[in-house]
């Protein structure tokens, strides 16, 4: 039986197609265009052209670069790319200005987890040039409270109150003709069944009694229960956790070619399927820190060719109760994006517990 092919290393890499290899993943991530022979000859490889393609060559049969295009540029491989934040990335430090403006920023977003979370995700599509994406905590905590307030012809205020002290405020759509009275009902309704239970406790057995006793209740009222229960329980109804993605429109800054359209568009379509990307963030959850998935490492980017840079947010005593990133091109930059979503995670995780335990506002 053969044996499957053994992975390149750094260490099977002389000095030489160490520097070149390194150079030409640098150029790529910087420029996003393939490197050529005169690119590394102008930054400094003092080798003659004849030998800077013979060892581009060398590392293309290796598996690390790639010619994306009829042209002598080469472009690193998403094997190469792995290699490269492996073995050769600088992690750079955010500055104390960057940290305090994260910190500000999270820490003025509201008092509710919802708005806590999506300015994460909002901050990190900002700061790094990609989508930010943000799964939400399984949501443990019984409820206290339930009402609705109209605040409009066609949507309602959900306010929903849990025993841990988070409130959250969700807009919802509501039917055409809704009343107050009706929207009364619905409050009356869930209030009595869901106090001192939890949304994954209480979800199936409210609907199996709604369809039991929707003669009795109004028709608008009805429909403002089944359709908050399930907008509550988000894309993973079993465990109370939804998918918040923010920048999409930065995935189509400039592209450079029909290529890199198709691509965005893959990347999108990847971004609806957001059971499977909850599936891919729940991998953060086995780790303390950051988590880098390349291209076609994982099924859900092999298309699209991306990449997700995740890391877990935790609670005071180190249990993970969520995890948020950056997904994007191949060619994020590692470098500036990695520490970004490790210490948003960490303010993430800070403040959330610090609102869960009654501290409300209190110091980052």
């Amino acid at each position: 039986m053969s044996l499957p092919p053994r992975q390149t290393g750094l260490a099977d890499l002389d000095a030489r197609s160490r520097e070149i290899f390194r150079e030409i993943v640098e150029s790529y991530l910087t420029t996003g265009d393939p490197v050529g022979s005169r690119t590394l000859s102008k930054r400094g490889i003092h080798l003659s052209p004849a030998s800077i393609r013979n060892t581009m060559a060398d590392l293309a049969a290796l598996g690390l670069l790639d010619a994306p295009h009829a042209s002598a540029g080469r472009a690193p491989t998403h094997a190469g790319l792995r290699m490269f934040v492996d073995g050769l990335l600088e992690i750079g430090d955010l500055t104390s200005t960057e940290r305090k403006d994260i910190e500000q920023r999270i820490a003025g977003s509201g008092r509710d987890t919802s708005s806590v979370l999506s300015e994460a995700s909002a901050l990190l599509s900002g700061l790094a040039g990609g989508a930010g994406v943000v799964m939400t905590p399984a949501r443990e905590a019984a409820l206290k409270h339930v009402e609705f307030i109209a605040v409009g012809p066609f949507q309602a205020l959900a306010v929903l109150v849990f025993e841990d002290g988070t409130i959250e405020n969700r807009l919802m759509a509501t039917p055409s003709g809704m009343t107050a009275s009706a929207l009364q009902e619905a409050s009356n309704f869930l209030s009595a069944r869901l106090i001192g239970r939890t949304l994954s406790e209480a979800k199936s057995s409210v609907l199996d009694e709604l369809s039991r006793t929707r003669a009795a209740l109004d028709e608008a009222a009805a429909k403002v229960i089944e359709e908050g229960l399930a907008e509550w329980s988000g894309e993973d109804p079993q465990a109370g956790r939804k998918l918040i993605v923010r920048g999409r429109a930065n995935l189509l800054t400039d592209p450079g070619s029909a290529d890199d359209l198709e691509r965005v568009k893959r990347l999108f379509d990847d971004l609806e399927r957001k059971q499977d990307l909850i599936s891919i963030l729940d991998l953060a959850r086995d780790a303390d820190a950051v988590k880098i998935f390349i291209g076609s490492e994982n099924p859900l980017f092999s298309l699209s060719g991306s990449s997700l840079i995740v890391a877990p947010y935790m609670n005071a005593d180190r249990k993970v109760i969520g995890a948020l990133g950056v997904i994007g091109p191949t060619r994020l930059n590692y470098a500036r994006v990695i520490p970004m979503v490790d210490y948003t995670a960490r303010v993430v995780g800070r403040l959330l517990d610090q609102r869960a335990s009654g501290h409300g506002r209190d110091k980052l």
